[in-house]
């Protein structure tokens, strides 16, 4: 890992009525990267977001900027910039107006200003909307205007706090692409707050995912997906049938009363686990040649596949999906390999999640 621009130690956040939002945070973000902060309402996402910018103070711990504690450092003398979920915009103004609010309020020179502001105005695809009405401004060039005026002002980081919650489906994916973009043209440090585990997933390089005031997992896109670390994780973050199994040995685990080949290790022999396996890791086929035999339920057609719900002998739900078509009230058999078997400990930490990974590649 690279030397971290924001760290994190042990920061408690705690409001006079002692209802605790933080219990002792920490991290580190590096430069240059997409964070997400991800988790649901209450999970203290935007608390982070507000410590970072300056508006919130940390009850316990330390924040450090570029290695230089910043928790006495006012929101005005801190290296970034914030894009609200209402934008925050002033009405009265037009789009140049808008921009140059902060350069203005630094009283730099007119010139400067008006090349700042094209500048920052074109990386956003506003080019020549300087004289428009904020009014006259689609949802989707309101959030741009946003982030534009806080580029301007060359942020080490910028902070972005669920910025595409009032946008269409439609314009909130194009957003997504265009955010995602812009950071990696722009370089600099983004971290983004949501609650859209789909919106994580596609625009970060890293996720923090949160719970309860705190992380509970942080990693790729791909690590949090493929290896959840606990039930809350794996049903947070994506679609998942979890069930309940033993951990006969390594490579081999039971659940609905079979035992089945799998890759994970590292675990007590016939320890209580949970197993999860993904609804596109399954696969329809015929009651002989599948692993587990089911009773299809009820299916929805969701345009790229069809959701298939199903329930095996023990009455435990399987969610399925699949570009083929079952016939609700059939048997059928559902297949999958050794590596869509993905199985939890109970109550494991993060640490003792890499630890036994390490080990048991060893």
């Amino acid at each position: 890992m690279g030397k971290p621009i924001i760290s994190f130690s042990n920061v408690v956040k705690r409001y006079d009525d002692d209802e605790t939002i933080l219990k002792s945070v920490s991290f580190d973000i590096e430069e240059g990267k997409f964070y997400t902060l991800l988790g649901p309402s209450g999970c203290g996402k935007t608390t982070i977001l507000r410590i970072i910018a300056g508006f919130s103070e940390a009850t316990e711990g330390d924040v450090f900027f570029e290695g230089k504690r910043i928790n006495d450092i006012p929101a005005n003398q801190r290296q970034v910039n914030t894009v609200f979920q209402d934008y925050a915009l002033f009405p009265h103004m037009n789009v140049f107006d808008n921009v140059a609010f902060g350069l203005k309020i630094k009283k730099m020179p007119k010139k400067e200003i008006e090349t700042k502001v094209k500048e920052a105005l074109r990386l956003v695809q506003l080019g020549g909307y300087e004289n428009r009405e904020i009014s006259e401004m689609s949802g989707g060039q309101r959030q741009r205007v946003a982030i534009a005026r806080a580029i301007v002002n060359e942020p080490k980081v910028l902070l972005l706090d669920e910025p595409l919650s009032a946008l269409d489906l439609k314009l909130r994916t194009d957003m997504q692409y265009e955010l995602r973009e812009l950071q990696q043209r722009l370089g600099i440090t983004f971290i983004f707050v949501t609650h859209d585990q789909e919106e994580a997933l596609a625009m970060s390089d890293e996720i923090f995912v949160m719970n309860k005031g705190k992380i509970v997992q942080s990693g790729t896109p791909v690590d949090i997906y493929d290896e959840p670390i606990n039930h809350f994780v794996a049903d947070f973050v994506g679609e998942s049938n979890i069930v309940n199994g033993t951990m006969i040995e390594d490579n081999l685990v039971e659940f609905v009363g079979k035992q089945f080949e799998c890759v994970d290790g590292g675990m007590r022999k016939n320890e209580a686990v949970e197993i999860v396996i993904r609804p596109e890791d399954l696969s329809l086929t015929s009651i002989e040649n599948g692993k587990l035999s089911v009773r299809v339920n009820t299916q929805l057609f969701r345009g790229v596949h069809y959701e298939i719900i199903c329930y095996d002998e023990q009455e435990n739900e399987w969610m399925v999906h699949s570009t083929r078509k079952a016939v609700e009230g059939s048997q059928i058999g559902l297949s999958f390999e050794p590596e869509d078997i993905h199985v939890m400990r109970f109550n494991e930490s993060e640490e003792d999640f890499d630890a036994r990974l390490e080990s048991y590649e060893e």
